[in-house]
């Protein structure tokens, strides 16, 4: 009931500006693209498809997929404002159903830290999945120091269980001034193939 209740939430907050919808892509995406040939990358929680858009004008073939119908429909919306093509999908993140890899970078502007925590394997799951071996997950979140103190965040223990799956390259803590919390950008890579 809980998760159906906060799929509505999301859907519905996207008939107005959402704070999250900035329409403007983060420039640690802007530096993994200036660092990295182009390649397949999916989009995790893409919102209304402004990293989806980055990623494509810069020669990536794109997924987006975000559980906020109405979110796609306005992303499909920017993506032929804009002239690019990526696919889309109204897609829970925890299953995937009809998403295949691999792709080379799995992107999540704020998805991951906002699923239940008994929900956050079967995401983990679904990214070992579909990641291409050697591929990378850039993953942006809040920071809480434990579970009483908000509803969404990254635990310690949460970021040592993605780094049991995958190999941190590098964090990058920080503050987010419009929310008023400490928050962290991830980058991941899984194990290459031997």
């Amino acid at each position: 009931m809980q998760t159906l209740f906060r799929r509505l939430l999301f859907h519905y907050s996207y008939y107005r500006q959402p704070p999250w919808d900035t329409g403007i892509s983060p420039p640690e995406l802007i530096g993994f693209i200036q660092n990295h040939k182009p390649g397949r990358a999916i989009d995790l929680g893409c919102g209304t498809g402004t990293n989806v858009i980055t990623l494509a004008r810069s020669d990536w073939r794109v997924t987006g997929v975000d559980f906020a119908p109405r979110a796609i429909k306005l992303a499909r919306q920017k993506l032929k404002k804009a002239g690019v093509q990526a696919e889309l999908a109204v897609e829970d993140v925890t299953k995937l159903d009809g998403i295949s890899g691999p792709f080379d970078l799995a992107f999540d502007l704020g998805c991951f830290h906002t699923i239940p925590q008994e929900m956050r394997t079967d995401y983990l799951n679904q990214l070992d999945r579909i990641l291409a071996p050697g591929g990378f997950w850039l993953m942006y979140g809040f920071l809480i120091p434990d579970a009483s103190q908000a509803r969404h965040g990254l635990l310690e223990a949460d970021i040592q269980q993605m780094s049991y799956r995958l190999s941190l390259l590098s964090r990058q803590d920080g503050f987010d001034d419009h929310r008023e919390k400490s928050s962290a950008w991830f980058l991941f890579q899984k194990q290459a193939a031997s």
